[in-house]
């Protein structure tokens, strides 16, 4: 086995796209299938570990193991990385710390090992090109623009969708917080530089959210309050008063504005005339929740669906759990990521939530990097997968007015739009 001398290797290539070339010597070549084109060839290096280069398997130190960060190793690197006492790690690739515990089996992969062991080793072609894995074209949806990346976007925290002008505002880490895209993409504006007009400053966004009446509104956790700007970047409002730590937002149709308060662990309805610059009221709507960040308001029902961070009962053991309130705020249904996991396939923790025309409530999982349907409020939860392949850390869920879907991938930094097939 090749791990130890791999990894200086995998380190030093960090945050490159390029794969390492490999000694030819390390594996006999592949045949190509008949018609296959060379970018089939590559795209089968996706079932080598990218650190020690040999293929996974089912089983033993070949099984591959996902990391928090969303990124694949085989046990036997892993075992590698945290040495003999199963210390803590960091990622060869992103740097993310971790202990063996947080880590967990690929399943992705592992349900594609088992496809090629029936097809005799090689990706079958219906396979790859209809879909038929359960990936986003059996879904319907199929992947149609993809924004930013390392250097556009820097750790990326929020997105939402202006549906009056079809605008994406981005909320991120680098030197100017929000970004606003175009619907064909561009990048039409850029604005709240850290240090620069006292007006326009964030100091660290956690969440946006995108009013009827045009206006980008922003947790900040830097200063603990929150600001509503116009797509040039212009402050209008900011209220930084009354909250402990505001994280999560969504607009109702009305430009009212629901946000979540990680550390009262309340819920509120802030209104405010953002033309005028005017705060009006903000009143508290649900408390006693557990450390609450994403929240959504359906447009069509005024339903409201709130993602609670469940403290650890011991060390690894965080989950989260998703609560469904109706317009009222009277609790519609729960279920946390243990009871999830009783009628699911796999763990889900869920980072972000939204709500899609219909009225579903969707949302995202870091475990499986997938996008899920959990079905409307009356039938909650069930379960089916939307998005199941081309994601690496799914953070933020938004729907464009045409119906589109639009993931932030903070994984790679990116923003990936997805529309029906």
């Amino acid at each position: 086995m090749r791990v130890c001398a791999c990894l200086e290797k995998a380190a030093a290539s960090d945050q490159s796209s390029a794969r390492p070339v490999r000694p030819r010597s390390l594996s006999p070549p592949r045949p190509l299938a008949a018609g296959m084109a060379a970018e089939d060839e590559a795209e089968l290096s996706l079932l080598e570990c990218r650190v020690c280069f040999e293929r996974y398997g089912p089983g033993g130190q070949r099984r591959p193991r996902n990391l928090p960060c969303g990124h694949v190793l085989c046990r036997g690197c892993l075992g590698a990385l945290g040495g003999p006492a199963g210390r803590r790690l960091e990622c060869p690739f992103c740097r993310r710390a971790c202990s063996p515990a947080e880590t967990s089996d690929c399943l992705p992969l592992l349900q594609l090992l088992e496809v090629l062991g029936r097809a005799g080793g090689s990706i079958p072609w219906a396979l790859r090109r209809s879909g038929e894995a359960g990936g986003a074209a059996a879904a319907g949806l199929g992947l149609r623009l993809s924004l930013g990346g390392w250097g556009s976007l820097v750790n990326p925290t929020g997105v939402a969708a202006c549906r009056r002008s079809g605008r994406l505002a981005v909320a991120h880490d680098g030197k100017k917080k929000i970004h606003v895209f175009g619907p064909s993409g561009s990048c039409l504006h850029r604005f709240g530089e850290r240090g620069g007009d006292a007006g326009s400053e964030i100091k660290y966004p956690l969440d946006v959210t995108v009013t009827s009446d045009g206006h980008v509104v922003v947790t900040d956790g830097g200063d603990r309050s929150v600001k509503a700007f116009d797509f040039e970047g212009r402050g209008v409002l900011a209220v930084r008063e009354g909250f402990c730590f505001p994280w999560g937002l969504d607009a109702t149709p009305e430009s009212e504005v629901l946000l979540t308060d990680a550390e009262a662990g309340a819920l509120y309805r802030l209104t405010a005339d953002f033309k005028q610059g005017r705060f009006k009221v903000c009143q508290m709507i649900r408390s006693q929740l557990v450390s609450p960040r994403g929240v959504a308001v359906s447009q069509t029902s005024g339903a409201v669906v709130v993602i609670e961070h469940l403290k650890a009962q011991g060390p690894n053991t965080g989950s989260t759990r998703v609560k469904i309130f109706s317009a009222e705020m009277d609790l519609i249904g729960q279920m946390d990521s243990f009871g999830l996991n009783l009628v699911f396939p796999s763990k889900i923790y869920t980072t972000a939530v939204a709500f899609d025309k219909e009225g579903h409530v969707i949302v995202t999982d870091v475990c499986s990097q997938a996008v899920i349907c959990l079905g409307k409020p009356e039938e909650f939860p069930i379960f089916n997968p939307l998005i199941s392949h081309g994601l690496s850390y799914p953070v933020g869920l938004t729907y464009t007015a045409n119906n589109s879907l639009v993931v932030l991938d903070s994984g790679d930094h990116s923003i990936k739009i997805y529309s029906s097939t």
